[in-house]
């Protein structure tokens, strides 16, 4: 089953067919997506504009939000009239958590009965599981004791709490009140401070790289960086994910801001199309592709990051050179009014000319179409 195009890329694709520059096959046939296609996006993008009638997308996220808030409602009021008659007994209950349990049985979820009742549901599966022990709640009334104990005297330590627990009918030794302590963070002010003196880690990810840019299949080396340029309303950045095999760029985003989710979104579009397994993704040392969110999205679809060295270029100069061709071809070729005109111009050069005109020596005078479609056989086998 083919996978979805990106939002993005359907976004672009319909801003360019808009234009009526061309015929909306050969606009079709430039993006590689079929004509049928291209008129199921206009369509819905005219739906969203409000230019056709029909519902849109925000109108249908905002039934299925209704819906689900009829549903829930009608699950609180079933369990706020389980608790009135739950209560209403003759026996007063000593817990609510057998109602939790006999709602649950009857579908009502666990979390919204916790919720509408006050309870936690971490709580109610405890419960569940294991009722409180004795030494539960043994350790319950030391721990009391000691935070009584240590506010008499913040110098006080494990040690001193230890001799003055048994004049307040508890025993215990002092191997165990030093381990409930440390739990609660219960220490002495003359206590060593902690986390002081700490050496900083190791770089998020090796050079796994080290300038051998080459590649014997596809997604098996991938580069990204991320560059910016003028418009006379802001500036406009550019993350794009090139595949080292074919030179195609299998995933790029493009925002006003410079953020983590930049270079996350053409991640996830690339992966979205590319379906890769074990790939390197190589980067410079930008705070985008050393952010937690970057560096997750990697860990989750099997990625494997790398990274050069600080300043230097060299360490990802074959994507710095598709850069230089885009700066050469697009950017610096006249000056852009807007974001958005910057935008589909960049678009329509990766696209249609990069992509699909533009051919590299290095391909054996082919483009990186070209490339993957004649060697896909070569690939499967």
């Amino acid at each position: 089953m083919p996978k979805p195009f990106p939002e993005e890329f359907r976004r672009d694709v319909v801003a360019v067919a808009r234009k009526r520059e061309a015929p909306l096959f050969q606009i079709a046939k430039d993006f590689g997506v079929s004509e049928a296609t291209l008129h199921n996006w206009l369509k819905k993008a005219d739906i969203e504009d409000g230019n056709r009638p029909g519902m849109t997308k925000d109108e249908t996220a905002e039934l299925r939000e209704a819906k689900k808030r009829i549903r829930l409602l009608e699950q609180e009021a079933e369990v706020m009239r389980r608790a009135v008659a739950y209560l209403s007994r003759d026996v007063n209950p000593k817990m609510m958590f057998p109602l939790v349990r006999d709602l649950a049985v009857d579908g009502i979820p666990v979390t919204v009965t916790c919720r509408v009742l006050g309870f936690s549901t971490q709580g109610f599966y405890t419960w569940k599981k294991c009722p409180v022990t004795q030494r539960d709640w043994d350790n319950a009334h030391l721990i009391n004791a000691a935070y009584d104990i240590h506010a008499d005297d913040p110098a006080f330590g494990y040690r001193f709490i230890a001799d003055e627990l048994p004049g307040r009918g508890i025993i215990a030794g002092e191997n165990r009140v030093a381990r409930l302590c440390s739990q609660q963070r219960i220490w002495s002010v003359f206590a060593k401070k902690r986390g002081l003196n700490r050496k900083s880690g190791p770089p998020i990810h090796d050079d796994l790289v080290a300038r051998k840019f080459t590649a014997r299949k596809p997604n098996q080396l991938w580069l990204t960086d991320i560059t910016e340029h003028w418009t006379d309303t802001g500036k406009l950045y550019l993350c794009a994910i090139k595949d080292v095999h074919s030179n195609k760029i299998v995933g790029y985003s493009i925002d006003s801001r410079m953020k983590a989710s930049l270079a996350v979104r053409a991640l996830t579009n690339a992966v979205a199309l590319r379906e890769p397994a074990g790939t390197i993704v190589h980067s410079d040392r930008g705070s985008q592709f050393r952010s937690r969110k970057f560096v997750q999205t990697l860990s989750d679809n099997g990625l494997q990051g790398s990274m050069g060295r600080v300043g230097a270029c060299g360490d990802n100069a074959a994507m710095e050179s598709f850069f230089s061709l885009l700066q050469k071809n697009v950017l610096d070729r006249q000056r852009w009014s807007t974001r958005e005109q910057l935008r589909l111009a960049i678009v329509t050069w990766i696209e249609k000319t990069y992509h699909r005109k533009r051919r590299q020596r290095r391909l054996g005078k082919l483009t990186p179409i070209e490339f993957e479609t004649i060697n896909q056989a070569a690939y499967a086998a």
